[in-house]
């Protein structure tokens, strides 16, 4: 099995490069599961009904989300009503939605269980996601009730407690993701007893930015007490598709795990030179 995922999408021109490479890549890849985490595909602060359609018409199978996830008003029954979303896990109880899905893949007849977690160094706090995954994956094994997979997208903010998440989880799970950062680190691995990892994969937004937002609006808040250009702005260059695309052992561990990098300004930076 063949699992592609993709990072924080950022605004529109995220989301048309993750739909482009979706609708051109899944089937020539033989990528039987494509996730995506989305939550930033709505100008920048969290999803929508639209942007969920969009993707899932385009080939996705699940999207996982993290601490922007609520950031459109309105719509609460979304996340209750797609049984293909997925927010964290370790939000207090009855928050709307749930924080993992059990993703049926009619082409393969494999069953991935997808999860979503966000940290707690440096974020806003929330219940603790060690604790919250040992619940969950008492539940859930690895081939028990016929789970091929289990993916985790944790969204999380220190390197430091990834690191330490993926390998308290290690030979438990398939793969252990980061996302949030949005800057893709370098310490792709599978580690000893076999989980996939990587500490972040980073954004499908435009790279020529501050993390996918306009400059000017970014700058201000680091430099002026007044945010005067109120709301940052999604950058709308060409975006960069970033991700990780991950093939599954038959004891649903990781068998192997590459990097995606495709298209816009950050994959042009070869060499720099002055």
């Amino acid at each position: 099995m063949r699992i592609a995922f993709f990072g924080d999408i950022v605004g529109k021109s995220g989301r048309d490069a993750v739909v482009g490479y979706v609708e051109a890549n899944k089937i020539a890849h033989k990528i039987d599961c494509v996730i995506v985490n989305a939550e930033n595909a709505a100008h920048g602060f969290g999803i929508t009904q639209k942007i969920c359609d969009q993707l899932f018409e385009a080939g996705v199978d699940a999207i996982t989300l993290g601490n922007h996830t609520f950031d459109q008003k309105g719509d609460m029954q979304l996340f209750d009503r797609e049984t293909r979303l997925v927010r964290p896990l370790n939000y207090p109880s009855g928050t709307p939605g749930k924080g993992y899905r059990v993703i049926d893949l009619k082409n393969s007849g494999k069953r991935i269980l997808v999860v979503n977690l966000i940290g707690r160094l440096f974020m806003e706090y929330n219940d603790d996601p060690f604790h919250s995954i040992a619940v969950l994956l008492s539940e859930y094994e690895l081939g028990k009730k016929s789970i091929d997979a289990i993916f985790i997208d944790f969204h999380a903010e220190a390197t430091a407690e990834k690191s330490a998440f993926a390998r308290h989880l290690d030979g438990r799970v398939t793969a252990v993701i980061g996302t949030h950062t949005h800057v893709p680190t370098a310490d792709l691995q599978i580690l000893k007893e076999g989980t996939g990892y990587l500490s972040e994969c980073g954004m499908c937004g435009d790279y020529n930015s501050v993390i996918g937002m306009e400059d000017d609006s970014s700058i201000v808040r680091f430099t002026q007490k007044v945010h005067a250009y109120g709301r940052m702005q999604p950058a709308q260059k060409e975006a960069t598709v970033c991700g990780v695309m991950i093939d599954v052992a038959d004891n649903g561990l990781c068998k192997s795990i590459q990097t995606v990098r495709v298209g816009g300004y950050l994959l042009e930076q070869k060499d720099c030179v002055r």
